[in-house]
């Protein structure tokens, strides 16, 4: 397929284009949705045939024998991540965030602390506080420009409240992707603060050259204590199916999860077990691999163009399709480059804040587009700054 194919996704009940006026006040006439990490493309045809096979048949029943499925889930897990895992760990969950949610009720209680390595993925702390738990901000370390831990700092900040951690791997939207030496760092962390870890890696697949992803499950002394999260949604935009993976090794820690399931009566649906087994297979992982080179073209193309915006700097990318700009050097309020980027731009984009402390300075770009629209919010940017070039 082409990835510079441009695809009207307004009218189509497409949260990333159909709400962005409500909520930012950029019409989606004229502006560019940058915010909602879904991409602008169609998934590989391998699901889009599997989507159709299942319309050709027509009738639309409950899902029986998921063998293929998880199957499937061994198989891209063994090949792309070097992580074999049994089928009998694999649960499924309506998306990482009801994966992150369920995590959060079967291993903590209320009044509980979670930690979080802010700023991280603004659905943590929504489903974290929702459920009557507090989010410990651990605040990440920017260091020239890229995130770091301070264990030191965290380890000062627990009061014997936390029972959990949730870290995103690859970061999210901080473009990181974890060394192994760091990985141990959090995994020791949550040993001495005895602390389940909940690891969420949907971004795995999305890791451009020159970064490694390792997954959590690679490090050792953790399983007892490890849950690992990933989705096909991300990699083959198909957020729709809302299909995800809780993937638990450790049987103490299976049964509650197992148990927390079957009481809440949750069962995935049948579509996103059709279009997950068939992209985790050669053809998907082709589409994959062309996906990355097109995404690396962008990234290049947008952050030559926002760092050569005086003030403005766009976090080298390691990993994901999310560009993270920081304003701080603008010398402006939030409330102004925030205008200048919606208003005189007329693009939407996340705002920092959403995102934790530390986010403040910051905006989130969605980069998963056509090359064409991501060329244009560049030239809208450089327009809307003008005056500091």
């Amino acid at each position: 397929m082409s990835f510079d194919t441009p695809i009207d996704r307004r009218g189509t009940h497409c949260v990333k284009w159909d709400k962005m006026e409500d909520l930012y006040g950029v019409s989606k006439d004229d502006g560019i949705a940058m915010w909602v990490a879904d991409m602008e493309f169609r998934p590989p045809q391998c699901v889009q045939d599997a989507v159709k096979s299942m319309y050709d048949h027509g009738v639309y029943g409950y899902f029986g024998d998921d063998s293929k499925y998880l199957a499937s889930i061994q198989w891209w897990m063994q090949e792309r991540h070097d992580w074999a895992i049994r089928p009998e760990w694999i649960f499924t969950t309506h998306g990482l965030v009801n994966g992150t949610a369920l995590c959060v009720d079967t291993y903590t209680q209320p009044g509980d602390a979670v930690v979080l390595f802010t700023p991280v993925y603004h659905a943590f702390a929504k489903v974290i506080k929702a459920n009557g738990r507090t989010v410990t901000e651990c605040l990440l370390t920017n260091t020239d420009g890229r995130y770091q831990f301070d264990f030191d700092a965290y380890d000062a900040q627990m009061t014997g409240a936390e029972k959990m951690v949730i870290l995103c791997s690859p970061h999210n939207p901080g473009g990181r992707v974890w060394t192994k030496g760091e990985l141990e760092g959090v995994a020791a962390f949550a040993r001495r603060h005895d602390l389940v870890l909940v690891s969420d890696e949907i971004h795995h697949d999305l890791v451009f050259p020159g970064s490694q992803h390792v997954p959590m499950a690679h490090i050792e002394g953790i399983e007892d204590r490890l849950i690992m999260m990933t989705a096909t949604t991300k990699t083959f935009n198909i957020a729709g199916s809302h299909s995800g993976n809780v993937i638990i090794a450790d049987d103490a820690l299976r049964a509650q999860f197992s148990a927390r399931m079957m009481g809440l009566g949750i069962s995935a649906n049948s579509f996103g077990l059709h279009m997950a087994t068939a992209a985790y297979s050669p053809a998907g992982a082709a589409w994959a691999d062309e996906l990355i080179t097109y995404l690396d073209g962008n990234r290049k193309i947008f952050d030559d163009g926002v760092n050569a915006i005086p003030g403005l700097y766009s976090m080298p990318l390691e990993a994901t399709y999310l560009a993270w700009v920081d304003f701080a050097n603008t010398g402006m309020e939030r409330t102004e480059f925030t205008n200048r980027v919606e208003s005189s731009a007329k693009i939407a984009v996340n705002h920092g804040p959403t995102f934790g402390s530390g986010g403040e300075s910051f905006l989130r770009f969605n980069i998963a587009a056509p090359r064409a629209v991501v060329e244009d919010a560049v030239d809208r940017l450089q327009n809307a700054f003008k005056d500091m070039q």
